[in-house]
């Protein structure tokens, strides 16, 4: 295009807006009806900016803040927050335990791979000079937890009950003045919004943000968040995570006439109010269609409700993450009627294959590094199941999480989009990939034995 001599001409029309519910909006950092300059690379991109929205509405914000995120290291997000502080709206964060120290004062020897390659895409990141060195100044200042504790913002995380932490801390709401809600599928860093340091293909994780303007929704939001805070930093260790939070059942506020199911995870085993259970209902009510597009599907009971809905011909379609779709206790490879041994070479234990596989399960074309991180479905068209809330035990009975039931055709019309989206181009039923892995645990395992 950069030796074309003559203007370019835009052929056929745009993609045309869809309407939204009064006090819904909702963001996609990789939908097509979006542009926004990409502040890695200063390039162009589609997609919605999920952390200017963010900063926007904190920058909003008169009287409070109350964040609940599982991680951030976005330096412009922490900057907003000590603004509001500053002109004084009370900030208070609450983090996953392993996200809650400043980077900067790490040091790699001391780090487990994971996080030894975080640090060192953060280390990319806060090279502003792109010369290799980092001096103190551009430690810092690309340290969004670091700028944070200097500025005396509140924050505690998961360990402040006085325990090593609660299984996951992986709430990813904001409260802004007690009206407005703002969750999500995001974590609030750049791999989970824009893209990976140093590669110029990643586009970030595939996410979207939601606000709600309520403040009903607003109070149920910010009981969960007390329950976690308690009397915040220090004091008498009364902040509740995990299996030791008092997590209330179902929870229903209307919205403008549009009723919105709200769950707070964890739940034990034997409740009857867990966050599986609440999506197998829905999954159970739908009559013609269930979309879903999942980082996470591992629950078995799932699956043996989307066996019945499949004999009862209803259309499901399924895009799960190309990475997650063929660990040995994933779903998707349940739904596609095989199943793989772990890595010593045994079965999940009750694990059940679909006899007849279901053929519209694929996995989205991504960039390298980049992973599908929604953890939504649309039932009939009609009814949006969100949150933080990725499907499987974990988050159900051990982790701090979000689960939404949203009963809105219109704003189902827009997740229906974003998967029609993700469809076009997807590899479905067993790829190259799932089949590579099939034949080398063939090799190694055989049929593998199921696990005691």
């Amino acid at each position: 295009m950069l030796g074309c001599s003559q203007a370019g001409q835009v052929v056929g029309a745009g993609i045309p807006d869809l309407p939204l519910p009064q006090n819904f909006q909702l963001h996609f950092n990789h939908r097509d009806s979006g542009r926004y300059r990409n502040p890695l690379s200063g390039q162009w991109r589609n997609g919605d900016n999920l952390e200017q929205q963010l900063i926007q509405q904190i920058n909003a914000a008169k009287e409070e803040v109350q964040m609940a995120i599982q991680e951030l290291t976005l330096p412009q997000i922490s900057h907003a927050l000590i603004r509001a502080n500053e002109r004084g709206v009370r900030v208070q964060i609450v983090l996953e335990n392993k996200y809650n120290q400043p980077w900067s004062k790490q040091h790699p020897s001391d780090l487990s791979a994971h996080s030894k390659r975080r640090y060192q895409q953060l280390r990319l990141l806060a090279d502003s000079t792109r010369d290799g060195r980092l001096s103190a100044e551009e430690r810092l200042a690309g340290d969004a937890i670091a700028l944070l504790k200097r500025a005396g913002i509140p924050m505690i995380d998961d360990s402040e009950d006085g325990s090593r932490g609660s299984g996951l801390m992986h709430h990813k709401f904001l409260v802004v003045d007690r009206s407005l809600v703002i969750i999500g599928s995001a974590n609030f860093t750049s791999s989970g919004i824009h893209g990976d340091a140093g590669a110029s293909r990643s586009r970030g994780n595939v996410n979207h943000l939601l606000s709600i303007r309520s403040s009903e929704l607003a109070e149920l939001f910010q009981e969960e968040f007390q329950r976690m805070w308690g009397d915040g930093p220090g004091g008498d260790q009364n902040s509740r995570f995990g299996r030791d939070k008092d997590s209330p059942g179902v929870q229903t506020v209307q919205v403008d006439g549009i009723p919105v199911n709200v769950l707070f995870a964890p739940h034990s085993k034997k409740s009857s109010e867990h966050g599986l259970i609440l999506i197998s209902k829905q999954l159970a009510a739908a009559k013609r269609s269930i979309d879903m597009a999942l980082f996470v599907f591992s629950d078995q009971s799932l699956t043996n409700v989307l066996a019945d809905q499949m004999a009862a011909r209803v259309e499901i379609r399924l895009l799960a993450d190309p990475g997650f779709a063929s660990r040995s206790f994933s779903e998707v490879l349940d739904l596609l009627g095989v199943e793989l041994p772990d890595r010593f070479c045994k079965l999940e234990r009750g694990n059940q294959p679909l006899k007849t596989p279901l053929r519209t399960v694929g996995t989205p074309k991504l960039a390298r590094g980049d992973k599908l991180h929604h953890k939504f479905a649309v039932i009939d068209n009609k009814t949006v199941i969100t949150g933080s809330f990725n499907w499987s035990p974990a988050a159900a009975h051990t982790n701090d999480e979000t689960l939404l039931v949203i009963h809105s055709p219109m704003l189902a019309a827009h997740f229906t989009r974003e998967m029609d989206r993700m469809w076009r181009g997807a590899e479905l039923g067993i790829t190259p990939h799932i089949q590579r892995k099939l034949e080398r645990k063939q090799a190694k395992c055989g049929s593998g034995t199921e696990r005691n």
